[in-house]
């Protein structure tokens, strides 16, 4: 059954924790979904989700810190002594371990790992520490289910049982040689329906066997995954040694946060936020665009200004400036969008830039002549023939700059390694205000010939 969190069953649970009545929190709280739970420590003090915390045995302690949302887990981390932390630590998958150090400071992931009881744990999460953050080696976990390729199916049995105890899901075999170099895949149904005695070599998969490099990006390890299909893949060293794997769910937790800083870079927050961050970190993430923001539309007054003289002889050139600006940022915006959603796909898209320009300024050219005969007929009944064709004129030109302006900033963000999503927000909309206007009050002047 799918629950649903209120406020009077969080006043319970507070009520609970205040009278130590841990018999209530566990029939009612920890027998819920552990995504559930995290969202029940949520609102509680650091105090109160330590208490209902250290109820839950140690399966259930790794999935409820792993759920809890970034900023709630750092701040509950924080009021955990270093004993504490290195405890939990050894309940999680390595990779979750690896990143929870990597937001601690160098002194305190130093006391946290010699704290550690379990020197294989300690020992797989400092060799995960070592890799660069956003590649392929900081995403992997180290616990994985693999095989000799001269064993016997009877001894691998035994084998991957023993290894299976620190595997919580296991989704490939992976087949190695005496060098632990990959070379191949074991299904689990041809094992099984194999005789005691039969050599994986002989019935193992060598074929079209996916995997990724250590120094790999992690835009191509999803990118990999979600072309094939894969639920889990191998990560090797250079020299093709199994080290590790990642699986689906780390993916999908990378493509989540992936979208997450592309729909906020394009809103104009600079760094990542929450809705429970602190009211300092909100307004530092938002302010640099607003002072962008800002400027721009100093400027714009400015060119608004150059051009006094003429609005005042013709005051109804005044009326369109909102219309001009907002079709430039509305065109801009929707061109740099397809741009940057092929970019994000793996597409490249450098090769055939003179085709993707022509393809929008195609549509430009499509898109303008239908609005500005629009706007033209709407200038003819109210504004008279002159100021019909000022406006029409420029709205065409304005969505044909904009257009091709939108394809090209965000390939050139994207050639200087700057993120392409910057060109969706406020960066293009406040360019194009700025050199529309320019452009409507330059054809006005022409036309007007004042």
């Amino acid at each position: 059954m799918r629950f649903n969190l209120t406020k009077e069953f969080i006043d319970q649970t507070k009520t609970a924790i205040a009278a130590n009545d841990a018999d209530w929190l566990k029939l009612n709280v920890l027998d819920l979904h552990f995504a559930d739970i995290a969202e029940i420590l949520h609102p509680l003090t650091n105090a109160e989700a330590k208490f209902v915390y250290f109820l839950m045995d140690e399966d259930q302690q790794s999935e409820v810190l792993m759920e809890l949302e970034e900023d709630v887990r750092d701040r509950f981390l924080a009021s955990l002594s270093t004993q504490e932390i290195a405890s939990q630590l050894e309940n999680l998958d390595s990779d979750d371990a690896a990143d929870i150090l990597g937001e601690l400071s160098d002194k305190k992931v130093q006391e946290v790992i010699s704290l550690m009881q379990d020197d294989e744990a300690a020992g797989d999460i400092v060799d995960l520490l070592k890799y660069k953050d956003g590649t392929a080696g900081s995403l992997m976990q180290k616990e994985f289910i693999k095989a000799k390729i001269d064993w016997a199916i009877d001894r691998a049995l035994l084998e991957l049982r023993r290894q299976a105890e620190d595997v919580k899901r296991v989704y490939t075999i992976y087949v190695v040689d005496d060098s632990d170099r990959l070379m191949g895949v074991l299904s689990l149904k041809d094992m099984l329906y194999s005789k005691p005695k039969t050599k994986i070599a002989d019935i193992y998969n060598e074929k079209n066997i996916i995997s990724v490099k250590t120094n790999e990006i992690t835009e191509v390890v999803a990118k990999t995954m979600d072309k094939y299909g894969l639920v889990s893949i191998p990560v090797v060293d250079l020299q093709n040694k199994l080290v590790g794997r990642i699986t689906i769910d780390d993916v999908v937790e990378f493509i989540k946060e992936e979208a997450d800083k592309d729909f906020q870079m394009a809103s104009g927050i600079s760094e990542k936020v929450e809705h429970s961050s602190s009211v300092w970190k909100i307004s530092r993430a938002r302010l640099p665009w607003l002072i962008i923001g800002m400027l721009g539309g100093t400027m714009s007054a400015h060119v608004i200004s150059g051009f006094e003289e003429q609005i005042s002889q013709v005051t109804a050139l005044a009326f369109f400036i909102p219309l001009i600006t907002a079709m430039g940022g509305n065109v801009g915006v929707q061109s740099s969008a397809i741009v940057v959603q092929s970019l994000a796909k793996g597409s490249d898209i450098f090769s055939n830039v003179f085709k993707k320009v022509g393809k929008e300024l195609l549509v430009a050219i499509l898109n303008g002549v239908l609005l500005s005969t629009i706007i033209y007929g709407i200038g003819i009944l109210f504004e008279g023939a002159k100021l019909a064709i000022v406006v029409s004129l420029s709205l065409f030109t304005v969505i044909i700059f904009a257009s091709v302006f939108g394809v090209l900033i965000p390939l050139g963000l994207k050639k200087f390694k700057v993120d392409p999503a910057l060109a969706i927000g406020p960066f293009v909309t406040t360019l194009n205000d700025i050199i529309g206007l320019f452009i409507y009050f330059t054809i006005g002047v022409y036309l007007y010939k004042f």
